[in-house]
């Protein structure tokens, strides 16, 4: 269920049975921003860590709302099994309230991973499109963050990193950086093929956790706040930020 209902607008995605929500754009008061999103696995494996991967959401929230960049960033969520939730559109990261990410984070089902990244992908680029049509500057970051391979997609690699394309091509981002996340992978076999799939996608980055503890995953909240405030700090250069290690 989303977390966050207020003062926002529903778009549809051309082709999908599944939009997104944004906030009204009359209601922003900065005049560029950073598109932030993150789509995580909520498929039954993550039971066992599921209150580490929701401390693990809410330190991403804190850390980047102390950012000097904070005004100028817009956070969408979504949680993924056999099926796509939105726990809450693109808003402000100054009005996210990190108790209200307590309980978010439900599992079961099966893992549509390719469904949910080009969801994700789409969701930024459309939206991007919308702000610079209404005169602001725009740049996005897509993080994916999974713990196994898709079982439930109807879409493929191949129109994951179609999507991503017409992000990039769209004109609508001034660049977009995107991170495949890998969360207690422990299989060698697992680790190549979501390592192959990274490659095949199209994404910036690939990074591997081992497991899924509490430290392991406030090193992931690290690694992505310090990510999120690089990209947002790179608008405006014409580029995207640096990769950065995990």
């Amino acid at each position: 269920m989303p977390v966050f209902t207020d003062n926002m607008d529903s778009h549809a995605i051309g082709g999908s049975n599944y939009g997104f929500s944004a906030k009204r754009i009359d209601d922003l008061g900065a005049t560029e921003y950073t598109l932030v999103g993150i789509a995580c696995d909520g498929s039954s494996s993550v039971t066992y860590f599921r209150d580490e991967m929701e401390k693990c959401v809410k330190e991403i929230v804190k850390a980047c709302r102390h950012s000097p960049r904070s005004d100028n960033l817009l956070m969408r969520m979504t949680l993924f099994n056999s099926r796509l939730a939105e726990t809450h559109g693109f808003r402000p990261l100054s009005e996210c309230d990190v108790d209200k990410y307590t309980g978010s984070v439900h599992t079961g089902g099966s893992t549509a991973l390719y469904d949910a990244a080009v969801n994700m992908m789409d969701s930024v680029s459309q939206y991007g499109a919308d702000l610079v049509k209404n005169d602001f500057d725009v740049n996005g970051i897509v993080f994916v963050i999974t713990d196994g391979d898709d079982n439930a997609s109807a879409m493929t690699p191949g129109e994951v990193r179609k999507s991503l394309e017409r992000a990039v091509q769209s004109e609508s981002l001034e660049s977009i950086v995107t991170i495949l996340v890998g969360v207690n992978v422990q299989d060698p076999g697992l680790s190549q093929r979501l390592n192959d799939f990274s490659q095949s996608a199209g994404f910036t980055q690939y990074v591997e956790l081992g497991n899924a503890d509490a430290s392991t995953l406030a090193k992931l909240a690290d690694f992505v706040s310090r990510s999120i405030s690089a990209q947002s700090q790179a608008l405006g250069t014409g580029g995207p930020s640096q990769s950065l290690s995990f």
